[in-house]
């Protein structure tokens, strides 16, 4: 079994900063791409940053030169960085890795953690 455990979220004012981490847990044999999520009440999960495993990072536009998704292997953790935030980027934001696991017999799946809320407000 694989545990995402998110941390970093909070209140900030518009044009602050703040850093979400996630760390991966379990018997984890290898650890494909990583991606943080959003979620506003009402609307569907958006996809906000995608890292592979070779450091290849795609961003939605709405955060592309304001958010930094970066990853650490040797510690199965994903960051985001959000600078110069929006009243806009408040979600509940998520982690999600695509994740091979196992000992004897290895699978793939997808994981999530249980989302941590980012609140830009004044």
């Amino acid at each position: 079994q694989v545990q995402l455990v998110e941390s970093g979220g909070g209140l900030v004012q518009p044009g602050g900063s703040l850093r979400l981490s996630c760390a991966a847990s379990g018997s984890i044999v290898s650890i494909y791409a990583m991606g943080w999520y959003r979620q506003v009440p009402g609307k569907q999960r958006e996809l906000v940053a995608i890292i592979t495993s070779g450091g290849s990072t795609n961003y939605i536009d709405s955060v592309k030169g304001r958010f930094t998704i970066s990853r650490d292997n040797a510690k199965n953790t994903v960051y985001l960085q959000m600078n110069s935030l929006k009243p806009e980027d408040t979600a509940v934001y998520y982690c999600n890795a695509d994740v091979r696991s196992g000992s004897y017999v290895t699978r793939r799946n997808d994981y999530w953690g249980q989302g941590t809320q980012v609140a830009v407000s004044s």
